[in-house]
């Protein structure tokens, strides 16, 4: 019976060596990889068509789903994120505009789909949001959609109606409320938030803080600055505020909706590129008349689109009047969207194609 060979395990020093080794290539290869993209950018200034080379979401995704070893997906899509931030910013430093302040769930947000190489910037609302890019200070914004325990973001609904920018992405962000405080739970006298998470962690407090003060505030990342100023006072906000203000976690994961989920909008000028796993979002509104809607619905079956999303919103100033958004699945360059456009441009009186984006799944 022959004896079974052992297997030679490297010794520290020599895989602190193959370590050492794999950093210095990786550095090189991203310096060349942000110089190859440098020209890209260059060439496209010029009117050349190299799109595949500086458009992000698309290759990031393949990488993810391809990549296989100890990294999960959600973690090479944060690495390769950073990477290709930094990368387009060494050939134009790009400006992103989000409803701030920082370490708020927009802020969240806006790393995910932009990396922290990009320069974020907050603004107070979400129609400054929209005048940033109106004004052309910045290339793209970031503005909250929906949320899957609150609904719609009546705020951003009422801007598109205002001023119809383009939708070019979406980022889908699980949202994960912490409890932040100086002070132990038993001590917690008030806690603080904007109103949509104190909405989505109700039960929660109901259960375990029953004697404590619930209070409004503008933002979550408000509420952790808050927190650390007063004494006995919480505040129901994201991880990265908890860690950013020093704050103890006094429970994490709050939210009553596990699947708690906000949709956030890539706002621009253009719409988005083809990728063949697509939605296209419209807005219109239709005459006050019996049938005018169910007409205008009708389209969709027709050229058998499937509809992922529909809001009522009332015309402001109007006698119960409403704009009808909706988002469907395929691009707007499709031959069966176009003919959707055609027949409800003649069916309606305002309507507007919000933009073609990609179809993301949820992230952490």
């Amino acid at each position: 019976m022959s004896k079974k060979k052992s297997v030679k395990r490297p010794t520290p020093t020599a895989l602190q060596r193959e370590v050492d080794q794999l950093d210095r290539e990786l550095a090189a290869l991203i310096q060349q990889r942000a110089d190859l993209i440098q020209v890209a950018t260059e060439l496209k200034a010029a009117g050349n068509t190299v799109d595949g080379l500086i458009d992000d979401d698309q290759r990031i995704e393949s990488l993810a789903q391809k990549s296989r070893g100890a990294l999960p997906p959600q973690e090479i899509r944060s690495i390769f994120r950073e990477i290709f931030s930094g990368c387009r910013n060494v050939a134009a430093r790009l400006k992103v505009a989000f409803l701030g302040p920082e370490y708020s769930y927009s802020h969240q947000a806006a790393i995910e789909r932009f990396g922290q190489s990009a320069e974020l910037v907050p603004v107070a609302t979400i129609a400054a949001v929209f005048e940033e890019i109106s004004r052309g200070t910045c290339q793209f914004g970031l503005v909250p959609v929906e949320n899957s325990s609150d609904g719609r973001v009546t705020d951003t609904l009422d801007m598109f109606a205002k001023q119809p920018l383009k939708i070019c992405g979406e980022v889908q962000l699980r949202i994960h409320h912490c409890l932040l405080a100086k002070c132990d739970r038993a001590a917690i006298r008030e806690v603080y938030s904007k109103p949509q998470a104190l909405s989505q962690c109700r039960n929660w407090l109901a259960k375990h803080l029953p004697q404590a003060r619930v209070c409004e505030i503008t933002s979550t990342a408000a509420a952790a600055q808050l927190a650390t100023q007063q004494a006995g006072v919480a505040a129901i906000a994201s991880r990265a505020a908890g860690v950013n203000y020093g704050l103890n976690f006094a429970a994490e994961n709050i939210e009553d909706n596990p699947r708690n989920v906000t949709r956030f909008a890539v706002i621009g000028n253009e719409s988005g590129k083809k990728t063949g796993d697509d939605k296209t979002a419209m807005m219109f509104q239709t005459e006050h008349k019996p049938g005018a809607l169910a007409d205008a619905m009708n389209i969709f079956k027709r050229n058998r689109l499937n509809l992922t999303w529909i809001e009522s919103f009332p015309v402001s100033g109007g006698d119960q009047e409403y704009l009808f958004f909706v988002e469907m699945e395929g691009h707007e360059s499709e031959l069966k969207i176009r003919r959707t456009i055609a027949a409800l441009e003649k069916k309606t009186i305002r309507f507007e194609v919000l933009g073609s984006f990609r179809k993301m799944t949820p992230t952490d």
